[in-house]
């Protein structure tokens, strides 16, 4: 569900209102209608907030160092994103970066008119993403604004775009296994596409703990509980491995991630729904729901690739 956190004209009013959403900041007009309409709509997706933006002028703004992550999107319009100290990054339509990115230091930078969406996140989130990949207590740091490549910027641009559709559905938005995961992309997809301090090779040790049995043992923990809020830890644990041994077991025998294999076993039960469901009684939606799938679109390419046809027909038959 969104809320409206912006409607107004006045910027004063506007400089306000993202100071007490965003971080604190100063706002100034640089060109443009003087009553030019700015709007904010806000939607969470587990811990996540959504934020879409509407500006009808450009506008500079000094801003202080944010407590928590930001990413955003340029739809439309232009985005100029400076740190203390640092070279000016510019994002035009298609791209997407961080912003207040370097933890401590302040930036400034320039908004023209346009929409924007941006995504608001915690750094423990990245953190206990990277301890789940290499076992380290270490929190993680951004250490840049810019994706890391053109692709990466893509990839980031389409993931704010997936969560907002995500944040549109309020089915979706009310599965603990849709929200938890779609929190678990978020974060691995900053982790892949911007700057930061994780180290997510597998060592020596890992490599040793990557046997059949154990890989044995972790199948059968995920076939028992697919129906759960399952994370890469809780897979680990069971198994008695780091997080990252796992993941290097699972790419080294089945050349995939756990949670890879996580959506096939939730695929394959929902495929088995699907054939015993009643169409009068039950949808498509509602089954993927049930495993977690919060897109329907994505889950019905997942499916045709797997079953080779559609899921409507399999419930339809």
């Amino acid at each position: 569900m969104f809320t409206v956190l912006l409607d107004t004209k006045d910027l004063g009013e506007a400089e306000a209102v993202l100071s007490a959403n965003i971080s604190n900041m100063r706002i100034s007009k640089a060109s443009g209608d003087n009553s030019a309409l700015m709007r904010m709509e806000r939607a969470f997706v587990g811990s996540i907030s959504y934020d879409a933006a509407e500006c009808g002028l450009d506008f500079r703004y000094e801003m202080d160092p944010p407590d928590k992550i930001l990413v955003c999107r340029v739809v439309c319009g232009e985005l100029q994103e400076r740190p203390r100290g640092r070279a000016a990054a510019t994002f035009q339509p298609g791209e997407a970066g961080a912003i207040g990115a370097i933890q401590g230091v302040p930036s400034e930078g320039f908004v023209r008119q346009g929409h924007y969406d941006q995504l608001i996140v915690k750094p423990s989130l990245l953190s206990s993403i990277a301890a789940e990949r290499h076992g380290s207590d270490k929190p993680v740091r951004l250490t840049g604004s810019v994706p890391v490549s053109r692709q990466a910027s893509r990839q980031l641009f389409e993931t704010i775009g997936y969560v907002g559709r995500v944040a549109a559905n309020r089915y979706a938005q009310q599965s603990r296994l849709i929200t938890s995961g779609l929190e678990r992309y978020v974060a691995s997809t900053l982790l892949a596409t911007l700057p930061n301090t994780a180290r997510l090779e597998p060592t020596r040790l890992d490599r040793r703990d990557s046997s059949p049995l154990l890989l044995r043992r972790a199948l059968a923990y995920i076939d028992d509980n697919a129906h759960t809020d399952l994370t890469l830890t809780d897979i680990a644990s069971a198994v008695y491995v780091t997080p990252r041994a796992l993941q290097y077991m699972f790419r080294k025998h089945r050349d995939c991630t756990p949670m890879e294999y996580v959506r096939q076993v939730r695929l394959q039960h929902a495929h088995l729904d699907l054939v015993v469901s009643d169409r009068a009684a039950t949808s498509v939606a509602e089954i993927a729901r049930r495993w977690g799938f919060g897109h329907l679109g994505r889950f019905s390419v997942f499916y045709r690739e797997t079953f080779g046809q559609s899921p409507h027909v399999t419930l339809r038959d």
